[in-house]
């Protein structure tokens, strides 16, 4: 990675979290993977849940919380959506099943520090933090991202 691109969304409430999930879903491509960081309660989920929304119509969208992983198929690729928080050791990762189809599927990973260095380097990281009564996302990548993230 030579070059970084970072661009700041303030976001004010969880309609505005939904919507610019949406607004991303249509960037994504198959083995992209997206690092959702953010302290406890900061929107990672509700973001995630505006982007498998998009791909896949109005379906129930739960916490990986306990689960630590949801599948579901999009109409071009598989999505995963991730909760790492509760993992120990990221080699915990391959036993997920993660690393198996990370080249292949979208994966939204919230808790991303969690699999180490394990978490591919071209990801884009959502950074979302608490700012007054809304929330600022930071979004950070390589240069592909950057022109696909030009009209957001």
């Amino acid at each position: 990675m030579t070059m970084h691109m970072q661009m700041n969304r303030r976001i004010d409430n969880e309609a505005d979290m939904l919507a610019f999930g949406v607004s991303l879903a249509r960037l994504f491509r198959a083995g992209d993977t997206v690092a959702l960081t953010g302290d406890l309660g900061a929107g990672k989920t509700t973001l995630a849940r505006g982007i498998i929304r998009e791909l896949c119509g109005n379906i129930e969208v739960p916490s990986p919380t306990y689960t630590l992983i949801q599948t579901y198929d999009g109409p071009e690729f598989e999505i995963w959506h991730c909760d790492l928080y509760r993992l120990e050791r990221p080699e915990e990762v391959h036993e997920l099943g993660l690393i198996d189809v990370i080249d292949e599927a979208l994966c939204l990973i919230e808790w991303p520090d969690r699999a180490g260095s394990l978490l591919p380097e071209t990801a884009l990281t959502l950074n979302i933090a608490f700012e007054d009564e809304g929330r600022l996302v930071k979004l950070t990548g390589d240069e592909r991202w950057e022109l696909r993230l030009e009209n957001v």
